[in-house]
C-alpha cells in the first residue's frame, strides 16, 4: 500500500513556522518511503478567510521546497481540494450517519443548552451535551415548524479508546469525557473534526502527522472513522515548537515582543529577510527531529533518505535563531556568485539603489564584486543593505560611533588631507598598489597601520567595519573616495583639529 500523508492548512493568516515544520515531517515521510504528499485547504472557516492567504500558502511552499502530488494548482484523483469544494461529499457522508444511528437531528436552542451548562456548574461537574428525549412526533412537528437543528455525533459510553501515536506511544481516553458532538451545523456548514476525517478516508490517507494540539480532536474523529467503517489511518502527534531557550508554546500574542528580539515566526518573514530556502527547511527539519553524530547540515536528499518518525522527539523542540542564523551562514557559503547576485537585486531595488528593473551588465559586475568584497559577512540577502549600502551611493552616512571613536582625534583631519593627496597620486589604482601605499604612508608618518586604516575605512564608507579596506578604495573608486574623504574633512572642521 502506497503511504500517503497530507497538510491541511487554513488560511486564516501567515503560514507559522510550526506549521511548515508538520508539513516538511509528512513531506519527508512521504518521500523516503516513495509515497505521496497531499496538500488540502481547509478554508470552511469563511468568517476568517484571509484574502490571498492560500496564494502565500501556495508559494512558500514551492519557495522552501515543498511540493505536493495532489492538491490546488496540482489536481489530482481524489479532488477537489478545497474543503468549501467538497460540500456534498460530507452532505453524503452525514447522511449516511444518521441513516446508521450514528449521528441524530438536535433541535436545542442555544437558551436550553445555556441553562444545562448552568445546572452543571452548580452541581459542579463537567458539561457534556447529551441527547435529549425527544418523541417522533415532537422531531416531525420540529421540523415542519422550519426549526432549525444541528447534526450530532452519538458518542458511545463507557468506553475507553486507546491511540497508538507513534510519537507519543499509547494514549487513552474515555468516551465519557466527549460529549455529543456537532458535525454539521443548522447553516449545513461541517465542522472540522468531521469533514477532517471524511477526507482523510476518502483521500486514502495512511498517516496523519499532525501537531500535538490537534490530540484531542483525534478521539472524536476516531468515532466517526469507526462509524463510516473507514479504515483507521496511522496517527503521529508532533510537540509544539516552543520559545528560544524556553518550554512554553510560542504565542501569537507575543509578536511584538519577538520582534524586537530579532525572533522571526512566520515563513513570509524569512523570505522577506532574504534567507535561503535550503538553510530554513534544514533548520525545521533538524527542530525536534534527532540523528546521531554531530551533523548538523543536511541537504534534501539527505534528509528524505535519513528521515523517520521513530527520531522524532515526544517533547517541545525551542526555536533557537542564532542556530538558524549559523545554517544560513553555511549554506550561503555554497550558494554560487550568480544566485547570490540574483538574491541581492531584489532589496538593492526596493532601496532605490538600482536604476531599472532589470541591472544592466555593469551593474551585475559591480554587485559581483561588492559580493566577493563582502565574502562570509554575507549571511542573508538582506544583509547587503546593511553591509554594503555604502557602495551603491554617491554620499554616505556615517556612523556617529564610529566618527568619535575614529575620526575626532587630534591630527586626524590633516592625516585625512595627506591620504587624499596619496589616492590622488597612486597609479595604478589597485588594491596591492594601495595596501603598499598605505603601508608606506603609515611607516614613513611613523604611524599604527590601524591609525591611519581604521580613520581611512569611516572617512570613505562611513562605518567603523565592513570588508577589506583596499576592496572598498577599490571598488567605490578614487573619485568618489576623494569626495567622501573631503565631505568627512568639512564635517571635522576646517581648522583641522579635532571639534
Amino acid at each position: 500500500m502506497t503511504l500517503r500523508t497530507r497538510f491541511a492548512p487554513s488560511p486564516t493568516g501567515f503560514l507559522h513556522i510550526g506549521g511548515v515544520r508538520t508539513a516538511l515531517f509528512n513531506w519527508l515521510l512521504a518521500r523516503h518511503h516513495a509515497g505521496q504528499f497531499i496538500l488540502r485547504i481547509d478554508d470552511t472557516d469563511q468568517q476568517r478567510h484571509v484574502e490571498d492567504a492560500v496564494q502565500k500558502i501556495l508559494d512558500g511552499f514551492r519557495w522552501i521546497g515543498i511540493d505536493w502530488d495532489e492538491g490546488p494548482e496540482v489536481g489530482g484523483s481524489s479532488g477537489p481540494y478545497y474543503q468549501s469544494q467538497r460540500q456534498d461529499l460530507y452532505r453524503q457522508a452525514a447522511a449516511r450517519l444518521v441513516e446508521s444511528g450514528h449521528v441524530y437531528k438536535d433541535f436545542s436552542t442555544e437558551a436550553e443548552r445555556a441553562a444545562d451548562k448552568a445546572a452543571a456548574e452548580r452541581e459542579k461537574r463537567a458539561y457534556r451535551f447529551r441527547r435529549q428525549p425527544i418523541t417522533d412526533e415532537q422531531a416531525a412537528q420540529y421540523e415542519a415548524e422550519g426549526r432549525p437543528f444541528a447534526l450530532r455525533f452519538q458518542v458511545p459510553p463507557g468506553r475507553k479508546l486507546v491511540l497508538h501515536d507513534l510519537i507519543k506511544g499509547n494514549v487513552e481516553f474515555a468516551t465519557d469525557e466527549i460529549g455529543d458532538f456537532v458535525i454539521v451545523r443548522p447553516d449545513g456548514s461541517p465542522l472540522y473534526n468531521f469533514a477532517s476525517a471524511v477526507d482523510d478516508a476518502a483521500m486514502k490517507i495512511t498517516h496523519v502527522v499532525r501537531a500535538e494540539e490537534h490530540l484531542s480532536n483525534t478521539f472524536p474523529q476516531l468515532l466517526v472513522f469507526e462509524a463510516l467503517g473507514a479504515e483507521l489511518p496511522a496517527f503521529a502527534h508532533i510537540p509544539y515548537v516552543a520559545e528560544p531557550g524556553s518550554r512554553s508554546k510560542m504565542s501569537k500574542r507575543k509578536l511584538a515582543e519577538y520582534e524586537k528580539l530579532g525572533i522571526l515566526v512566520y515563513l513570509h518573514q524569512y523570505i522577506e529577510k532574504g534567507y535561503l530556502p535550503e538553510a530554513l527547511l534544514n533548520y525545521l527539519a533538524r527542530l525536534g527531529w534527532s540523528f546521531d553524530g554531530e551533523q548538523e547540515v543536511f541537504s534534501r536528499a539527505e534528509l528524505i533518505e535519513k528521515f523517520t518518525l521513530d527520531r522524532v522527539n515526544s517533547s517541545p523542540a525551542s526555536h533557537d535563531q542564532d542556530k538558524l542564523f549559523w545554517l544560513e551562514g553555511e549554506w550561503m557559503k555554497t550558494v554560487r556568485l550568480e544566485r547570490k547576485v540574483e538574491g541581492v537585486v531584489p532589496f538593492l531595488r526596493r532601496e532605490g539603489l538600482l536604476a531599472g528593473e532589470t541591472p544592466t551588465d555593469s551593474e551585475r559586475a559591480l554587485i559581483g564584486r561588492v559580493i566577493e568584497a563582502l565574502g562570509d559577512r554575507l549571511k542573508t540577502f538582506s544583509d547587503i543593505i546593511k553591509l554594503g549600502r555604502f557602495f551603491f551611493t554617491e554620499d554616505v552616512t556615517f556612523d556617529p560611533d564610529a566618527v568619535k571613536k575614529r575620526l575626532r582625534k587630534d591630527g586626524v583631519p590633516a592625516m585625512l588631507a595627506e591620504l587624499d593627496t596619496l589616492l590622488a597620486r597612486t597609479e595604478p589604482y589597485d588594491l596591492a598598489t594601495l595596501e603598499k601605499a598605505v603601508h608606506d604612508y603609515a611607516e614613513k608618518s611613523g604611524r599604527k597601520m590601524g591609525d591611519v586604516v581604521n580613520p581611512l575605512r569611516v572617512a570613505t564608507t562611513g562605518q567603523g567595519v565592513g570588508p577589506g579596506l583596499y576592496d572598498c578604495l577599490v571598488i567605490v573608486g578614487r573619485d568618489r573616495c576623494r569626495r567622501r574623504i573631503a565631505a568627512a574633512r568639512a564635517m571635522l572642521g576646517e581648522s583641522g583639529s579635532a571639534t
